[in-house]
């Protein structure tokens, strides 16, 4: 019981904020959720029954369309460039995908009880379930921005996780003359991924937009404009 009330909490928390729109912060979008699996993956033995062989396929089911739905999830969420950091927003309709991720869970705890797998049936792989699903959505999450060279919003302590991966993105895709991310001066330039004033990926240079990275051109400037 206290694990579904830990999960209602946090789901309620994350889907209010992503709701709203919030600077991204890597260490809760990617280590938060790697910490929730592992710490869900070591309560699945403490519930006075063994993992069976039904338990495992139902598990692995379960994870597998929770991370599915991760994917999802970071598909649709809105991502765009604030003041040289990442925000992010979850639209209306990304709701539904929540309520799928709940579907699914309710729809395997049935399966489980049929089957009698104690363990996937019992409130041990919520947690669990919880850390796959937002470590999906923290890949794609993670991937758009490192394409688009925009890095995470800074930590509490002012460091920016994963800043030398994302900052060396325009190197990779040719969008800046060997130094990834640039502000100021190389924005109005076009070189390189300007965002001094709103200019996106920079045009005069002729650098294109990388593949599968586009920009909606209304709302640009100092939000910028949204990331697909």
């Amino acid at each position: 019981m206290i694990d579904v009330l830990v999960v209602v909490a946090v789901a309620v928390y994350v889907i209010g904020r992503q709701l709203i729109g919030e600077p991204l912060r890597g260490k809760r979008v990617v280590v938060l959720p790697a910490v929730l699996a592992v710490v869900g993956a070591s309560r699945l033995h403490g519930h006075g029954h063994a993992v069976g062989a039904a338990d495992v396929v139902l598990l692995a089911a379960g994870g597998a369309v929770a991370v599915a739905i991760g994917l999802a999830q970071g598909a649709v969420l809105r991502l765009s460039e604030r003041d040289g950091r990442l925000w992010g927003q979850l639209p209306p309709r990304g709701l539904w995908l929540w309520a799928a991720l709940i579907a699914s869970r309710l729809l395997t705890t049935a399966l489980a009880h049929a089957c009698g797998a104690h363990v996937a049936a019992s409130s041990a792989p919520i947690i669990l379930m919880l850390g796959l699903n937002r470590l999906g959505q923290a890949a794609v999450i993670a991937r758009r921005a490192y394409v688009a060279g925009i890095a995470f919003a800074p930590e509490p302590d002012g460091s920016v996780f994963a800043l030398d991966r994302l900052g060396g993105a325009g190197d990779r895709f040719g969008t800046g003359p060997g130094t990834g991310f640039h502000t100021g001066s190389d924005a109005r330039a076009g070189t390189g991924f300007g965002v001094g004033l709103g200019a996106g990926f920079g045009a005069g240079s002729g650098a294109r937009l990388p593949y599968g990275v586009r920009e909606r051109r209304a709302g640009r400037g100092r939000r910028g404009g949204f990331l697909r």
